[in-house]
């Protein structure tokens, strides 16, 4: 539709806002936006669907940075000496060789940013390593618990002031959508747009549960093809899970934690975040995204004694091993032992079987206000 409606433009180009995830082939670019190989090369030829390369610095170019002093101000509270120093503001170059750019793409509730959307597409979708490293930390430090579904958050404000940064006007298509069809739709400036839309996602994508649950079996759908995208099931249905509870995230067609960051999650294993907090020496080397992305899978939590203690057992049923499992520090389930009729049937029970859009909340939740 988009090459319909432009089709007297110069040059029309794609870019997938990959940010760590790892490039997709030309027959995936085609199946992401709905085309066979045969179309993109004929009927569509003209136009080109292009991968984002964060760890190359050549398709990288720099816009300007966020100094240290500007940084803590934006980050309030959530301050952490871990993320001090200037930030510069790394995007693909691409983006200069163009007179218009036009974001497109969905708002849920999201674990690091608060509601996903509009310039996030840039930052980190196609930004570099410094800045995608920041963000999630920052994400980290203030928890999934407290930020997940907040629309304005200081993730979100640093997102928008390196958008200003970016000299090629800035527009935006941001969708709301449901299983079943489109909720929303609303274009314009990047952040009027995204404002509205991340509006209309509160109202849509947020379910509120009138008491927490103890068990939760999170079925995460095969377009989650790595645990880094698919532990979206457990991020959505953590506050819903009574203290002590189990959440199961239920993924039997999955077998690989992350392509690009495996290695470090496997030397890692999976923590709150107070067990990297209270000797951050140790993991000062690691990228900050990854021990980002291990505190929000095992959720929050405390450390006592040098004992580690989780708010609630995340386990995972999937084809990764028990042994795995166990280096991982996750617990293991599996999947073909696990009897669905009695995750369905119970009253202490919540069974998602779509998991990683929506977003389950507890009434009265603490950490469903504003930040």
């Amino acid at each position: 539709m988009l090459v319909e409606c432009l089709a007297d433009t110069r040059q029309l180009d794609f870019m997938v806002a990959l940010g760590t995830h790892p490039p997709l082939s030309e027959q995936e670019l085609c199946g992401l936006v709905g085309l066979t190989t045969d179309q993109y090369q004929q009927r569509y030829s003209h136009v080109r669907l292009l991968n984002h390369q964060w760890d190359n610095p050549a398709a990288l170019t720099e816009l300007g940075v966020i100094g240290d002093d500007q940084l803590r101000e934006l980050c309030g509270p959530a301050w952490h000496h871990s993320l001090g120093g200037d930030v510069p503001v790394n995007l693909n170059r691409a983006v200069l060789d163009y007179d218009q750019i036009l974001i497109v793409g969905p708002c849920f509730p999201h674990e690091v940013v608060g509601i996903s959307g509009g310039a996030k597409y840039l930052f980190p979708g196609i930004s570099g390593p410094e800045l995608i490293n920041r963000f999630h930390w920052l994400g980290a430090l203030i928890t999934t618990m407290k930020i997940i579904g907040i629309k304005d958050t200081p993730v979100r404000d640093i997102i928008h002031q390196a958008a200003e940064l970016v000299p090629t006007p800035l527009n935006l298509l941001a969708l709301v959508v449901m299983e079943d069809g489109l909720a929303g739709m609303f274009i314009g400036d990047h952040l009027e747009a995204w404002d509205a839309a991340a509006r209309l996602s509160q109202e849509t994508h947020i379910r509120i549960l009138d008491h927490p649950v103890s068990r939760v079996l999170s079925w995460c759908p095969p377009m989650y093809d790595e645990l880094w995208t698919g532990a979206k099931a457990m991020y959505k249905l953590e506050p819903a899970v009574a203290e002590g509870g189990e959440l199961v995230i239920y993924a039997p067609h999955l077998d690989t934690v992350s392509v690009t960051h495996g290695r470090y999650i496997y030397d890692l294993g999976y923590h709150v975040l107070p067990w990297f907090l209270r000797d951050w020496s140790r993991f000062a080397d690691y990228p900050t995204s990854v021990i980002a992305h291990s505190t929000h899978v095992k959720g929050v939590g405390k450390v006592s004694d040098g004992v580690e203690q989780p708010r609630i057992q995340v386990t995972l049923s999937s084809r990764i091993s028990r042994e795995d499992c166990e280096t991982l520090n996750l617990g293991y389930r599996d999947p073909a032992t696990l009897d669905l009729r009695d995750w369905r049937e119970r009253d202490d029970t919540l069974f998602v079987p779509k998991a990683g859009e929506i977003l389950y909340r507890v009434k009265d939740d603490p950490g469903a206000g504003a930040l």
